[in-house]
């Protein structure tokens, strides 16, 4: 296990190394090219700054008026019956807005449950089996000036589906 743990901590290092290493032997001035980019990315940033603010401030109010508790409960009332605990719905349902949000709610289930419980373990599975849908939709759109998404949404739904039904059965097995 300790290898496991040494070799994670050296990738991000190593691939930096990397880059490096191939742009001086490519006689390229690594850093010159780092500022350029991260010059061109700013607009990018700017431009899509004021839906990640209404992302975060809608998912705080919701979270901070028991509004996601509320829908958890009713929800979990259908959800309990397939494995699914209504416990896991607002953590689900804020995941589809706001990765850091949702990470915020498995520290809480992690400190009333313990991260080896059931629900635990559902919840860490299920953070790394679905995506924040409309932040990414929003990012890569909004940059890529996309505005036609067409089936984007659908299928996102559907593998976020697909991801929180595989970690129910993943939670089982462990």
């Amino acid at each position: 296990m300790s290898i496991i743990v040494t070799i994670s901590s050296l990738i991000i290092p190593a691939i930096m190394m990397f880059i490096v290493l191939y742009g001086l032997i490519k006689k390229c001035n690594v850093y010159d090219e780092f500022v350029k980019g991260a010059t061109e990315g700013l607009p990018t940033v700017i431009k899509v700054m004021p839906t990640l603010i209404g992302l975060m401030v809608a998912v705080g109010v919701l979270r901070a008026s028991g509004f996601m508790e509320f829908v958890g409960t009713w929800i979990g009332k259908f959800t309990n019956p397939i494995g699914f605990p209504g416990e896991l719905m607002p953590v689900t349902i804020v995941k589809i807005f706001s990765s850091s949000a949702a990470t915020g709610m498995v520290m809480d289930i992690f400190k009333e449950y313990g991260p080896d419980s059931y629900l635990g373990k559902v919840t860490s599975i299920m953070m790394s089996c679905t995506e924040t849908i409309f932040y990414t939709m929003s990012v890569y759109f909004i940059t890529a000036k996309v505005s036609k998404t067409r089936w984007t949404l659908a299928g996102a739904f559907l593998t976020t589906l697909v991801g929180t039904a595989a970690s129910i059965l993943l939670a089982r097995v462990i």
